[in-house]
């Protein structure tokens, strides 16, 4: 998967060790669970540990996921662009890690 929306600490591309730790000013979200797979291009919230913790962050399916199924809040499918996800620097798959400056988003068009 990928994983942006860390609005707290996913900024500074100067310093990305607590990347992916942080949230908004806003108040979390709670889960609400469907039965939309977690298939490749699914978009999800991320959390914490607690269900009911996604904020800011969330992820995009880059293969089949289904172990989150029931676990995690789908939010939306890529409709176009899945071309582009597919170019993002993967990280280590020990760390999440990834070598240079981060990928970053600069347009997003929301649909529905």
């Amino acid at each position: 998967m990928a994983q942006t929306g860390d609005v707290q600490f996913g900024k500074d591309a100067s310093d990305m060790s607590r990347a992916g730790m942080g949230g908004s000013a806003l108040a979390n979200i709670a889960a609400e669970f469907s039965e939309l797979p977690f298939d490749r291009g699914v978009v999800g919230m991320a959390r914490s540990q607690s269900p009911d913790s996604a904020n800011s962050q969330f992820f995009i399916m880059l293969a089949p996921g289904y172990h989150l199924n029931n676990q995690y809040t789908v939010v939306g499918r890529v409709t176009s662009g899945m071309n582009i996800v597919d170019k993002l620097k993967l990280g280590h798959p020990s760390s999440g890690a990834i070598d240079g400056q981060p990928d970053t988003m600069r347009k997003v068009v929301v649909t529905n």
